[in-house]
């Protein structure tokens, strides 16, 4: 299978667990009595965060796996290296900025980027075997 539709496909699969997740976690906050705007705003904009960032991850994984067929093994390691530290900052900096900006819950903000292993998790547990 191609490695750009194996990318969009994890993706696919990734966002539609986050997206169950989100879905929950804001039910448990509104079941609790806590919801309100924010932690709407904080789970749309969470989810979206942790969505993107397995995306680009998995666009590097790609292209780093790419290199390693073409017998650049040692660059591929470098373009993973480098691009995890950049994928971390600007979590940092989105997620900062957005919990000081006072709009979003700053739990509801943070919780769906702990949701995408399980996704993937779950996913390889349906998973046909020679899928």
């Amino acid at each position: 299978m191609d490695s750009r539709k194996i990318v969009f496909k994890e993706t696919a699969i990734v966002s539609i667990g986050v997206v169950a997740c989100t879905a929950a976690m804001v039910g448990i906050f509104t079941l609790l009595g806590y919801f309100d705007t924010k932690v709407a705003l904080g789970g749309i904009v969470g989810g979206a965060v942790a969505i993107l960032n397995f995306f680009f991850m998995a666009i590097v994984a790609s292209l780093a796996a790419d290199r390693a067929e073409r017998q650049d093994v040692e660059g591929g390691q470098k373009l993973i290296r480098s691009s995890y530290p950049i994928r971390l900052l600007l979590l940092a900096v989105i997620l900062f900025a957005c919990g000081k900006s006072g709009v979003f819950n700053v739990i509801a903000l943070v919780l769906p980027l702990l949701f995408v292993r399980p996704s993937l998790t779950i996913a390889e547990f349906f998973r046909k075997k020679g899928a």
